[in-house]
């Protein structure tokens, strides 16, 4: 049975939302300094945006928080441009897929604001090749002028600071290099006319002015660019960008994936046998001097070849120092990758990571970690001393570089304050014990008894998963929790007896399991756990995953425990409309008289049906989807309730009362009267206020979730897609010594 009720408009409300604090957590694929600003930087993510360096507080200020939903694509940015001549303008070239939209996101103001411009190329900043670069840059010698080094459609010119694009035709139309300018899975791709538009094409990887070559007010005449084939792969334009040719006897038979000049005209070079980042199985370093057109291979190892294979990562240049050079090593797994330096033009090098050492009190997860997909690397223009590299998980940085030069050994700090890239896939904050514990991509997951501090435990303790993607609580025993994950472990399944400070892995696994996929409950005294594998299929343990059962009956995708009763679970089938209430520990369900609209379903993904039980109450459920609404039970899912202005939900998650009242704070993140946002109820969804503003989007999530602080009212916390855990909290003037 199905009733309506009214809820009014929802109003807004402040708050003041920051990171929960990890560290790091996802691939940061470029560093860019600007040239003469001191200490200014910018790191871009391949799925978590960009962001400047604040040198005075020494943490990382996020840049693309403002993107929306309908921008999800631009959260990938796929290469950083700064104006030499204006410290304040920079540029972004944003889009994760291909196969999505593409921006170049230009700012006036350092990252404060920023000006969307479509472009009518694409772009891959989650894609292979991702690390290389720069493929955008700007006219040292004239400002309004950008060129850009596509995947699959060729190099492009900008003369209005990146407003509009026009294709360079002259560098497609090269026939020496047509062969090999398109490449799928490091094969060419044997297509003419065009060039990078194989599926996988890297295409250009990277644009440099030869800024001694022009003159202030003028376009620079000399310009380079390094192309992903391992054939002819290194161009040169004496005329503006007009025309193109090869660079004489060019070193191939790799690709190239970064290009620097040095501040007395060489230009180094480094190569892997792919576009990278996983695969490198050879490499080199080149130096190239356009005075007399001599080619130099500076590599400082060559790999051994089978059983161990790998390449070079990236290369930088001492702007103080033209004959200080730095490279990386990558994919060198086995022997793990190095930082190597040279004094002396690449003559001599020494190995500076491995020997040093490197502090992980900032994030102490890190300690277990080892620096891979080492694919970009930059040197302080105005301070030497300071390497910086950038991992799958954050940024390294060396603060004493020039001690090497005398024995010593280099001092490594991880430079993520502020830099959160990580994936989450799971969050629950229990009455008591830590305020949240999260799942994450990659690193398994953290237990944040402070949510300011990267957990001083590391990630959890106990077997370890690739990636936690579900977590579920005892609500009568709140210490009681469940986690399922992937990779990592023959099970892919673990409980904690302790809040999540230790865990052990259950029994076994629920049979059909795909790699630690699926969704979690466990009952409200614990005793028991039920996991829904796939679609339609869950089983139940009543002994820690000794022995499973078949849930008899059991339809639907959506799985929750009632909080009160233990035998009481409750499930949603989102694409039949359907609520399934089980009284017996899950080991068999029965669908409810009432009837819901009939919603698309996205198993795994929470697009299709969100399904929640109200905190403290039995029997309490809300259900709904993104395009049919939300519905509130009172009887067991018996009858709902239609909410009137809620227009779809995509989470749902309770928190404290309000002061004065019973009934637990309601967090929605869904559209009501049409807009898509986050949202708080005080009053059982009568009335609702918006929480976040048009700065605080955080486009779109994998798994898209919201909770709320059972202990602190007002808190909610929501996941994103690369920017980690979000929470916010009132801004009434406390949050800043709220806990």
């Amino acid at each position: 049975m199905l009733v309506a009720y009214w809820s009014s408009a929802a109003t807004a409300q402040t708050y003041v939302w920051r990171s929960v604090a990890m560290g790091g957590g996802g691939f940061v694929d470029g560093i860019v300094f600007h040239p003469t600003e001191k200490n200014l930087m910018y790191a871009r993510t391949d799925v978590g945006g960009a962001y400047r360096w604040d040198d005075k507080n020494q943490e990382w200020i996020p840049l693309t928080d403002w993107l929306s939903p309908a921008q999800g694509n631009f959260t990938g940015i796929e290469s950083i441009a700064l104006d030499p001549a204006d410290a304040n303008r920079v540029y972004l070239a944003a889009g994760t897929y291909t196969s999505g939209a593409a921006a170049i996101l230009r700012s006036d103001d350092r990252g404060k604001t920023f000006q969307i411009f479509e472009t009518p190329f694409r772009m891959g900043g989650n894609e292979d090749g991702r690390q290389n670069g720069e493929r955008l840059a700007v006219d040292p010698n004239d400002g309004t002028i950008l060129f850009f080094g596509s995947r699959r459609d060729g190099l492009w010119k900008s003369a209005d600071r990146g407003a509009t694009w026009i294709r360079v035709d002259s560098f497609a139309s090269i026939g020496t290099v047509q062969p090999a300018m398109a490449f799928t899975n490091g094969a060419p791709a044997g297509r003419r006319g065009g060039g990078f538009r194989g599926n996988q094409s890297v295409g250009i990887v990277s644009v440099v002015f030869d800024t001694a070559s022009g003159r202030s007010g003028t376009p620079t005449p000399v310009i380079y660019a390094a192309v992903s084939t391992a054939g002819t792969n290194f161009f040169r334009s004496d005329n503006a960008g007009a025309t193109w040719q090869p660079v004489a006897r060019q070193p191939v038979g790799l690709r190239p994936n970064h290009l620097v000049q040095s501040a007395d005209g060489q230009f180094y070079l480094s190569y892997g046998s792919v576009a990278g980042p996983n695969g490198i199985s050879n490499g080199a370093a080149w130096k190239f001097n356009p005075k007399d057109g001599a080619w130099t291979d500076i590599s400082p190892e060559k790999n051994s070849g089978q059983p161990i294979n790998w390449g070079y990562g990236a290369v930088a240049t001492d702007a103080q120092h033209p004959s200080t050079i730095v490279v990386t090593t990558m994919d060198r797994w086995k022997l793990h990758d190095e930082v190597f330096r040279s004094a002396d033009g690449g003559a001599t090098w020494k190995g500076i990571l491995q020997a040093g050492r490197l502090d992980y009190s900032m994030a102490p997860y890190t300690g277990r970690m080892t620096p891979h997909w080492t694919g970009t690397l930059a040197i302080n223009p105005n301070n030497p001393d300071e390497i910086l590299f950038g991992t799958g998980y954050g940024i390294w940085c060396c603060t004493n570089a020039a001690a090497t030069d005398f024995g010593g050994r280099a001092d490594w700090v991880f430079l993520d304050k502020g830099l959160e890239e990580t994936v989450p896939f799971a969050l629950i904050s229990p009455p008591s014990g830590a305020h949240l514990v999260s799942g994450v991509g990659d690193i398994d997951g953290f237990r944040s008894d402070d949510v300011d501090v990267s957990p001083p435990e590391g990630t959890f303790a106990g077997p370890r998963f690739s990636g936690t993607q579900g977590l579920a609580f005892a609500a009568g025993k709140p210490e009681l929790m469940v986690r399922i994950g992937s990779g990592g472990n023959e099970t892919h399944a673990a409980i904690s007896e302790d809040g999540g400070r230790n865990w052990s892995t259950l029994g076994s696994d629920a049979p059909d399991v795909n790699g630690g996929q699926g969704k979690i409950a466990m009952s409200a005294d614990g005793s028991a756990i039920v996991w829904v594998v796939q679609r339609d299929s869950a089983f139940v343990t009543l002994d820690r995953g000794a022995t499973w059962k078949n849930c008899a009956g059991f339809f639907g995708n959506a799985i929750v425990a009632d909080p009160v009763n233990p035998a009481r679970f409750y499930a949603f089938d989102p694409q039949n409309g359907k609520l399934l209430a089980s009284t017996n520990r899950a080991e068999s369900f029965e669908a409810t008289l009432a009837t819901l609209p009939v919603a698309q379903n996205n198993f795994g993904r929470g697009g299709g049906g969100v399904l929640a039980v109200t905190s403290g109450t039995e029997g309490d459920i809300w259900a709904g989807s993104r395009n049919r609404g939300l519905y509130h039970s009172t009887d067991g899912g018996n009858s709902f309730a239609k909410l009137d202005n809620v227009g779809g939900v995509d989470a749902l998650g309770f928190g404290k009362a309000a002061p004065g009242k019973n009934y637990p704070a309601i967090f929605l993140l869904g559209s009501i009267n049409q807009r898509h946002a986050r949202y708080r109820s005080d009053d059982a969804g009568q009335t609702w206020v918006r929480i976040d503003d048009d700065r605080h989007q955080y486009a779109n999530a994998n798994v898209p979730l919201i909770i709320g602080d059972p202990r602190i009212y007002g808190r909610a916390y929501f996941t994103t897609g690369g920017r980690g855990v979000i929470y916010g909290d009132i801004n009434d003037g406390l949050v800043f010594s709220r806990k």
